[in-house]
């Protein structure tokens, strides 16, 4: 899905879009429901109160401070970082596909090298000193072969990967935001990704100190920009075997560097070959999986995923603020947007009775959004909007791929 070529924010519209994703507890797919369902993320921010309101016992939802996004914005201008969002064609395409897409990139370098054949190095930050070495020769191999790197920063593996392409553009994926690098000691390191035309990416605000959960939200996005996912060390239960699941989700290829069965650090990778990764020996294994574009297979024995964009019945990325896109699926937003007549279904039933019949279809087992709107037999609008309150509510569950279950 390509976004139309006059789709960059105005400084206001960036401003509503930041404050939204900013906002406590909204993550993508929240913002992405919220936006498609009033059209801009002005009018959602107007209509947020009476949505918390009525589902009081549900998620506490705080909208960010209006002067701490323009500070934010401000400083960020100032320290020469651009925002990025989904709707811009600077948007990396292939993390546009990922269903938890981050609505806004905040980036420092070139977006040119974004749009380039990405692929993935990822492993132990204890890396060995024959992991360090294979992960250099193998990043050099494939910036020989016209690929970006992509790595997430860390000590160990990554370091060795984002070391060894700093002259061929790097990308780097911070866990943090920019003011906030992790680990500290690679600032120069940074530096130098940037000099040298390649790209660091956040998506979280600027002073953000990145904590334990947010290095998992990082690695989606490591293995979202990329084709495919190298993992060349990783002991069971690391943060590379998440970055592993992620690919696969999002169809991604995972390969897999193998490793003596006496050392830890090769448990991971080994177990991914024995699920069926791809073997990784040097560059041809990589770019010989990837030219043939075979689909992933299925290594967590969670079916093999459709890599098609996800994000619901409208285009997301041609909707301005001012209103929807022209011929969207997105009904023009009210004059007063959160009246109670802007929730109402448009099908015209009450919105008690249609929660009540989407509640009785939902169970523990998740079902496709695209299956409740067939069944339920009502306009998916109307779904969207009820499957909304009811996230809000913290009474359903989303898992991605649009399946939704009930908590």
């Amino acid at each position: 899905m390509s976004p139309p070529s006059s789709s960059r924010l105005t400084d206001d519209q960036l401003f509503h879009w930041l404050r939204l994703i900013r906002s406590e507890n909204v993550g993508p797919r929240t913002f992405r429901q919220l936006v498609n369902r009033f059209g801009g993320a002005q009018a959602a921010l107007e209509a947020l109160p009476e949505l918390v309101a009525r589902s009081a016992q549900g998620r506490k939802i705080r909208i960010a401070d209006a002067e701490e996004v323009w500070a934010e914005l401000d400083r960020s201008k100032a320290l020469g970082i651009r925002f990025v969002v989904a709707s811009d064609p600077d948007y990396p395409p292939l993390l546009r596909q990922i269903d938890s897409a981050p609505p806004i990139i905040a980036l420092r370098g070139s977006a040119d090298v974004l749009s380039r054949p990405c692929v993935a190095i990822v492993g132990a930050r204890n890396a060995s000193a024959a992991g360090s070495t294979f992960a250099e020769r193998l990043a050099q191999g494939l910036a020989r072969e016209n690929y970006v790197v992509v790595s997430g920063l860390a000590r160990g593996v990554d370091y060795a990967a984002h070391r060894a392409t700093i002259e061929s553009g790097a990308v780097a994926v911070l866990a943090g935001g920019h003011a906030r690098p992790y680990p500290a000691e690679h600032a120069p390191l940074i530096e130098k990704i940037i000099s040298k035309g390649g790209a660091v990416v956040s998506e979280m605000p600027l002073e953000w100190e990145p904590r334990g959960r947010d290095f998992p939200r990082r690695n989606r996005i490591v293995s979202g920009l990329s084709s495919g996912v190298v993992v060349v060390e990783a002991a069971r239960r690391s943060g590379s075997l998440i970055t592993a699941r992620f690919a696969v989700e999002q169809g991604r290829e995972v390969f897999a560097v193998p490793g003596s069965p006496l050392d830890p650090r090769a448990e991971g990778t080994n177990d991914l070959l024995r699920q069926g990764a791809t073997l990784c020996a040097g560059v041809e294994d990589v770019t010989r999986a990837l030219g043939a574009g075979r689909p992933q297979r299925d290594l967590f024995g969670e079916g093999v995923v459709d890599d098609e964009p996800l994000w619901d019945e409208v285009d997301l990325f041609s909707l301005q603020e001012s209103g929807p896109a022209s011929g969207g699926l997105v009904a023009p937003p009210t004059s007063n947007e959160n009246s109670p007549s802007a929730l109402a279904p448009e099908s015209g039933e009450r919105p008690e009775d249609a929660q009540s019949r989407i509640l009785s279809l939902l169970g523990p087992s998740p079902v496709t959004v695209d299956e409740l709107v067939r069944i339920v037999g009502l306009p998916a609008r109307d779904v969207h909007a009820v499957l909304l309150e009811l996230d809000l509510a913290g009474r359903v569950a989303r898992h991605g791929l649009n399946l939704v279950s009930l908590i």
